[in-house]
This record gives structure tokens, sequence and C-alpha cells, in this order.
């Protein structure tokens, strides 16, 4: 399987390394304890220009921030949308079914009362009965009973037809009432993704092109940073990941193909990805469907320590779990990181971690 850096087609094999090889040259390796220095910013760097530039970075990282938050408020609401309307069709063609059912039991008991009114109300059984002849009364009073029981049969089961079909509308109406809610919320957080990417691309759109440049440098010496200070803390010694699963190293894989491709906010593929599309495709690929959105991948999966991380777990960072990222190995994870900005490699320590989740 090949995929797309820099243009040309790579192995899967020669993309981890090109990932490890990325991570490394943005962060200083350090051992436990050592202090680690920030990288050199260049000129420039702490004047009050420049300084104004890193607030103006804050604030556009801040806006897109709230722009994926708003992303996974619509992705699980498309989620249980999209459930809801299946569950719908679903009872739908329950209470057609049901509807057919009552009608045929209906025919058929209105067949008894047609025979009962041609006979003169009195059943052909109960006519052999009256007969005098001892046999014909002896399968008269068999064929009553069974006729009896057939009558009442089939008056129980259109009762619970009847009730089924009752609790099918109830339920219908019941999933439409959330569906219609869900709409709404879909409605009120695209609103909201939008107005915050607006808000950051107004910013963006005000720079001139050697400031877009700066802050970018800027964007990267902060990253550079945090991922030393995490590879520097020892949160990856002494764990027990190993090489992971050939299940994860699909989904790596599939992740890892995706390079270049753009992040456009509710994207799940096949060319334009957001955070947990990315992974949710990357597991499907695999063979393992998991929850939609980052925040619903960090609430049901299982949780394991930083420390025991292998290929195809998936970090989740900030404190509202609002971004999600594929590991890769060696410090690395594959993401899409925020509208504007393609799937990339990053350091796994780039950004703050709330905590590990293993899909498989």
């Amino acid at each position: 399987m090949g995929g797309r850096v820099g243009g040309r087609r790579v192995t899967t094999g020669s993309r981890v390394t090109t990932a490890i090889a990325l991570v490394c040259a943005l962060s200083v390796l350090v051992l436990p304890g050592q202090a680690s220095a920030a990288p050199d910013p260049g000129p420039g760097v702490g004047s009050d220009g420049d300084k104004s530039l890193e607030e103006v970075r804050r604030e556009i990282d801040d806006l897109y921030r709230k722009a994926a938050v708003a992303t996974d408020a619509y992705n699980l609401a498309e989620d249980q949308a999209q459930g809801q309307s299946g569950e719908i069709v679903k009872l739908a063609k329950s209470i057609v079914v049901g509807e057919e059912k009552i009608n045929k039991l209906k025919d058929r008991l209105g067949a008894q009362a047609r025979a009962q009114y041609r006979t003169g109300g009195v059943p052909q059984s109960a006519q052999l009965m009256l007969s005098g002849n001892p046999d014909l009364f002896l399968r008269g009073a068999g064929r009553m009973q069974q006729g009896q029981s057939a009558v009442k049969s089939m008056i129980d089961e259109l009762s619970r037809t009847q009730e089924d079909l009752r609790t099918y509308s109830k339920d219908a109406s019941t999933q439409w009432t959330k569906l219609e809610a869900n709409r709404k919320n879909k409605e009120k957080a695209q609103k909201e993704v939008k107005k915050q990417i607006a808000a950051a691309e107004k910013i963006e759109a005000r720079l001139a092109v050697k400031d877009r440049d700066r802050m970018l440098e800027l964007e990267r010496d902060a990253q550079s940073r945090s991922q030393t200070a995490w590879l520097g803390s020892g949160a990856l010694k002494g764990g027990k990941g190993g090489a992971g699963t050939d299940q994860g190293r699909r989904a790596v894989a599939y992740a890892m193909d995706q390079i270049g491709d753009p992040y456009v906010w509710g994207a799940e593929g096949p060319y334009a990805f957001d955070c947990s599309g990315l992974t949710q495709q990357a597991w499907i690929s695999a063979g393992r469907g998991i929850p939609r959105t980052s925040q619903e991948q960090w609430r049901l999966l299982p949780r394991v320590a930083v420390s025991d991380m292998r290929p195809g777990d998936l970090i989740i960072y900030f404190a509202d779990a609002s971004h999600v990222a594929m590991y890769v190995g060696d410090g690395a994870m594959v993401h899409a990181p925020r509208p504007g900005r393609n799937v990339t490699v990053a350091g796994a320590g780039s950004m703050p971690i709330l905590g590990v989740v293993r899909p498989g």
C-alpha cells in the first residue's frame, strides 16, 4: 500500500521511517532529568512585534479549538441522526408487516363469521353434535373444540399484533422527536463551526505574507518545545506497548496513506478528513468500527497508560477531548490538525495529552 509524501509514492515502511525522522528533527531527544532548551527562535523573537504575533497565533489556535469542539458536536448529532433515521426505517417496515398480518387475521376471522352466518349461526361442528349419530357427535365435539381454540388463538394474535403496532408507532414518534432535536443540534453546531473558522480566517487574512510565515515558525517552535519536554519527562520509559497488532498496523498504514489530504470539518474521507474522521476510517479499514467523534472515542474505548501505547492506539488531546491522533510509534503520531492544514505527522507530545485509548 502506498501513500503520498511530497508528491511521490512511498511504501508503508518508508512512511513510518519518514515520520520518525521528521519527529526527531522537530525535537531534541533528551535524557530524563535533563533540561530541555527551547529551539533557537531566530532573529526578532522577543520584540514587541513578535510578541504581538505570538498572541495572534494563540488567538487563532483558540478559535480553531472552539471550531473543533463544535465539529465534535456536529459529528455526534449527525451520527445520532443517522442511527435514528435507520431506526425509523426499521420501525416503518415493522408497522407495514404488522398491518398486513392484522388484515390477514381479520380476513380469517371474517371467513369464520361468514361460515356461521351461512349455517344460521350454528357452526357446522355443532350441527354434527346435534345429529343424533354418536360418531358424528364425537367428531363434531372435537372439531368444535379445535375451532374454538383456533378462533381464540387468532383473536389473541390479533390483539398482540395490534399492541405491537401501538408500540412501534410510539417508538417511531419518539425517534422522530429525537431526530428533530438532533437536526437542530446539527444546525446550531454547524453555525458555530463556521463562525469560529470565519473569525480565524479573518484574522489570518489581515496578516502580511511574511507574518503568516513567521507565525507558522512560531507554531512549529511551540510544538517542538512541547515534544522535547514530553520526551524528556520520560513519558514513554518502561512501557509495554510493543510493536502493536497486525490490525493496529493496518490502521496506521491507512492513516499514513492520507498524508497530504486536507482537513475539512465533518469529513470522513476518502479525500478529506477531520481528526476523528481520519481515526475512525483508519480503524474501519482495519476491520474495527469505532465511535465517530474524539469525545465518544475517549468515553467509550478502553484506556491504556500513555507509557504503554502502541501503533494504532488513539491519543486524545486537551481537557475536553476535542482532538484525536493515531500513534505510529517512536514518539510520533499522524493526525488531521485543523482547517487550513493537511493530514501530517507530528510529535505525539506536541499538544497536551488527555489520555490514550485502544480500539483493538
